[in-house]
């Protein structure tokens, strides 16, 4: 599906990045493999995780190369960038799945573990993406074909509010909203925008997230109740490599969640009960209303509820 395309994939090391990279050149693209080699917490630095998939990828007869720059870093995520451009000659496609974890509550949570979360995925996505959008758009402007793609990766974290996560949840529903703006503004250089929202087994939701390990089960385990482990990493690579492809050039300014195989299309923000009066409220009255129109909401969706859906 992605012959003769150039992606990017960030924090592609490991997990959910490294089996969205392996698929992407299976299907055609030349692959940038961007991981700085840290810990799940963001510590410690190592070209090894990004090697060896550069190294699996070549094994297959694809072509890749490594980049360990930080994508906090504005000028470093420039250069991200202009890997792509300097070894393959375009970039065709940007998967911002970098991201780390530094789970705490709101009231013991440090300023440096809100800054890093926030730095690495919200800056992060930002950083990346409005560098190879500047070129997307002076590609556009030289006459050049441009078919973009961005695809972000955010989490039901912050579309579900989960407790504990709060810096995270930000940065993912931030990830969120840009996806979807930053879709409208790149419409009119044929630049697409989507999110995708995985659940799987990785060192964020098991390492990290020891509340979540038990939800995890194994790979065995995984198979012999569902016929396939639902909760492999590799199962998101599909959405992205679809996204990614030219078949996709209509859809832009979605969030999806994949789980195994189950696909949801997810919906933003938006107005679910409504009440008017042809003059200013007073507040108790006001407080009457809006507390029946709470009371007709239905239930919000749960991340406990999803995992009852898929039969956990």
């Amino acid at each position: 599906m992605l012959e003769g395309k150039v992606a990017i994939v960030t924090g592609a090391g490991r997990g959910i990045g490294r089996g969205e990279a392996l698929l992407l050149a299976r299907e055609g693209a030349k692959v940038v493999v961007n991981d700085v080699g840290g810990g799940f917490d963001g510590a410690g630095q190592h070209h090894g995780p990004a090697d060896e998939v550069v190294k699996e990828i070549r094994e297959m007869g694809g072509e890749a190369v490594p980049s360990y720059e930080s994508v906090v870093d504005f000028q470093a995520a420039k250069r991200i960038i202009e890997t792509a451009i300097e070894n393959f000659g375009k970039l065709d496609i940007l998967v911002n799945n970098a991201g780390i974890l530094r789970d705490k509550m709101v009231f013991n949570m440090t300023e440096e573990e809100w800054d890093s979360v926030i730095n690495v995925h919200l800056k992060g996505t930002f950083n990346c993406t409005r560098h190879a959008c500047a070129y997307w758009r002076q590609q556009h402007k030289a006459g050049a074909p441009v078919a973009g793609r961005i695809i972000n990766t955010v989490s039901d974290a912050g579309l579900l509010y989960n407790p504990g996560q709060s810096n995270y949840g930000a940065a993912k529903a931030g990830i969120a909203a840009f996806t979807i703006i930053v879709a409208k503004e790149m419409a009119r250089y044929n630049v697409t925008s989507n999110a995708v929202v995985p659940i799987a087994r990785t060192r964020l939701t098991t390492d990290a997230t020891p509340s979540l390990a038990p939800l995890m089960s194994t790979p065995e385990e995984m198979k012999e109740k569902f016929g396939f482990d639902i909760l492999a990493p590799e199962n998101i690579a599909p959405l992205v490599v679809y996204l990614a492809s030219d078949d996709a050039a209509d859809i832009t300014g979605k969030v999806i969640r994949l789980v195994g195989g189950t696909m949801w299309v997810l919906d933003s923000w938006r107005s679910v009960q409504k009440v008017s009066k042809n003059e200013r409220w007073i507040p108790q009255e006001l407080g009457v209303k809006l507390k029946e129109m709470i009371k007709k909401m239905p239930e919000p969706e749960t991340l406990e509820g999803i995992f009852r859906d898929l039969g956990f």
